[in-house]
C-alpha cells in the first residue's frame, strides 16, 4: 500500500480568485516540508491552484523532487470574481448539508470526494510515501466517503481543515485526520 499524506495548503491571502500564501502560510509550508522530508517522500502532487502549488513547492524542494500537478486535486468550489461572497458561502453550506447539491460553480461534495479518490487510486502504483497538496473541502469530501460523517469531528465539516494539517492514508484506509502536530 502507498502511504499518502494529504496536506491542506498553508494559510492563504484573504482574497477571491487564486490567492497565494501569507507570510505565516510560507512558515507553515516550510515546517510541513521539513517534517515530510523525514518520511522519505517519493513524489509530490498538487492541485493547480496557486496556494496549493506554493505549499507543494516547499515540500518538493525540501525533499529534492519536483511537483506534479493533477487537476483532480482542486477544491470543490473556488470563490471567483463573478459571485458575491454571500452566494458563495450559501452554496458552500448547501454542499456540506446535501452531498449531492451541485453549486453554481464547482462540484457536489460527493463528486469532489469521488474525484479525489480516483486520483489516489491512480497514484497507488507510486513507490513510497506520496505528498498530496490539496484543499480542505475536497479532503473532507473524501473522508466523508471513506469513513462517514459520524466519524468526522464536527469542526472539520463546519470550520474546515486547518492550514497545513496532514491527513494520513494507507492506501484508502484512514490512519490520521487533520494532524497539526508537526507545526508545534
Amino acid at each position: 500500500m502507498t502511504t499518502f499524506y494529504l496536506v491542506q495548503h498553508a494559510e492563504k491571502e484573504r482574497q477571491l480568485g487564486d490567492p497565494g500564501l501569507t507570510t505565516l502560510g510560507r512558515e507553515q509550508a516550510s515546517r510541513t516540508a521539513e517534517w515530510l522530508r523525514h518520511v522519505g517522500l517519493r513524489a509530490v502532487f498538487s492541485s493547480p491552484l496557486r496556494r496549493a502549488r506554493e505549499t507543494a513547492q516547499f515540500i518538493a524542494s525540501a525533499s529534492g523532487i519536483r511537483v506534479q500537478e493533477d487537476v483532480r486535486l482542486r477544491e470543490r468550489m473556488n470563490w471567483a470574481d463573478d459571485q458575491p461572497i454571500e452566494e458563495f458561502l450559501a452554496d458552500w453550506a448547501a454542499t456540506v448539508q446535501d452531498r449531492d447539491f451541485v453549486p453554481r460553480s464547482g462540484d457536489s461534495s460527493r463528486h469532489a470526494g469521488a474525484r479525489l479518490l480516483s486520483c489516489l487510486t491512480d497514484l497507488a502504483a507510486e513507490r513510497g510515501p506520496v505528498a498530496i497538496v490539496t484543499h480542505g473541502g475536497v479532503t473532507v469530501d473524501l473522508l466523508r466517503s471513506l469513513v462517514g460523517d459520524e466519524v468526522l469531528p464536527d469542526s472539520l465539516l463546519h470550520d474546515g481543515v486547518p492550514s497545513c494539517a496532514i491527513t494520513t492514508l494507507d492506501g484508502t484506509a484512514v490512519v490520521d485526520i487533520a494532524s497539526q502536530a508537526h507545526l508545534q
